[in-house]
């Protein structure tokens, strides 16, 4: 088993990966068993594993419920949020108990928020079982649910008491949905690992054909580095932690063109807009062009959205600003933006001219 330390004080916690840990996880959550059995929350797609957590925690003698969700970015809604709160109220879930989180982002973000705010705050576990929540979303504590105006607006740092990560889980996992996580992977190579990024284009390949050594590298040095990056910012305060936002100001504006739907999955979206904060930065002076084509086409042989074009978005560069507004990261009037110098020298620059993106944007081919 690798195990990856997040260093937070009294909040830390302990992320460990390994082939075929979902079928003991029983051992893994037998220190936090109270006298009420352990809450699934999971959705309708994950609901076999879910099955599968329930009988492994039964023949340890380990009793559980089970709530299914509906599947989709729709489920991180105020009504969602309400119903789980309500469910979990009537289970009679205390303080001191855990409720798991087993399923991709969506689950874990709203079932982290649940967690964070439900009689001020329980505890609970994130199963990750996509490859976007086993390498980003489920360390650093950070749980939302999406609200009208945008993506991630209602939410809280809440960190869970343990995330087991189980590689195996993947193989059940559409290969768009795989592409839409490895997204996450090339962005720790971009941020500040240029050597990362390197082995992402002699390694991507193999990771998504299923490659278990591929897979496992790939998974504990993505999370290694976020585990990294929020002890040394939790709460996103210094700066050091919105290195990880790469991509997602020109992203979130992507997927909230198509309505947070299907039609762009966030992983795309943040591959998009990694392709687009190069080319931006390129287009600025700031990084050599040579950099901004070199990730446009790791990305595109990767099967992921590298332009505009190829996310389906047609919409004018004015609408898109006008989504970016809306961002959480929007500080006294101004947006700040991750730029880049190259790849493995990402930065937060907060005196970008949306003036300037617009018209970078307008320029694009549709």
């Amino acid at each position: 088993m690798r195990t990856v330390p997040v260093a937070l004080g009294a909040r830390s916690y302990e992320v460990r990966i390994e082939s075929g840990l979902l079928g003991r996880a029983a051992e893994q959550l037998a220190p936090f068993v109270r006298k009420r059995p352990f809450v699934i929350v999971t959705d309708a797609n994950v609901a076999p594993h879910g099955e599968r957590l329930a009988a492994n925690l039964a023949a340890a003698g380990i009793a559980s419920e089970t709530i299914i969700l509906p599947p989709g970015e729709g489920t991180k809604s105020w009504t969602q949020l309400e119903s789980l709160l309500d469910r979990l109220l009537d289970l009679g879930i205390e303080r001191g108990d855990h409720v798991i989180a087993l399923g991709g982002g969506v689950i874990g973000d709203l079932v982290g928020f649940a967690s964070a705010i439900l009689k001020r705050g329980c505890n609970f576990v994130q199963i990750p079982t996509t490859l976007l929540a086993q390498v980003d979303s489920s360390v650093g504590g950070k749980t939302a649910i999406n609200a009208r105006a945008g993506k991630n607006l209602v939410g809280a740092f809440h960190q869970p008491s343990v995330v087991l990560i189980d590689p195996d889980l993947l193989d059940t996992l559409p290969l768009r949905e795989q592409r839409a996580g490895y997204a996450e992977v090339v962005k720790y190579g971009l941020i500040d690992d240029a050597d990362f990024f390197a082995w992402c284009e002699g390694n991507g390949a193999a990771l998504l054909a299923g490659d278990p050594n591929a897979r496992e590298y790939a998974i504990a040095h993505s999370v290694g580095a976020k585990a990294r990056i929020v002890a040394d910012d939790e709460r996103e305060t210094t700066g050091r932690r919105a290195l990880l936002n790469l991509g997602h100001t020109f992203g979130h504006a992507l997927e909230a063109e198509t309505g947070f739907s299907d039609q762009l999955l966030h992983g795309e979206g943040v591959a998009a807009g990694m392709a687009l904060a190069f080319a931006f930065s390129a287009r600025q002076g700031l990084c050599p062009a040579t950099d901004a084509e070199r990730v446009a086409a790791h990305l595109k042989a990767s099967g992921l959205p590298h332009d505009l074009a190829s996310a389906g978005i047609a919409t004018s560069g004015a609408r898109l600003v006008e989504h970016m507004l809306h961002d959480k990261k929007m500080d006294a009037g101004t947006l700040p933006f991750l730029l880049t110098r190259g790849i493995g020298a990402t930065y937060l620059d907060k005196q970008v001219n949306l003036a300037d993106v617009e018209t970078f944007l307008d320029e694009l081919p549709r």
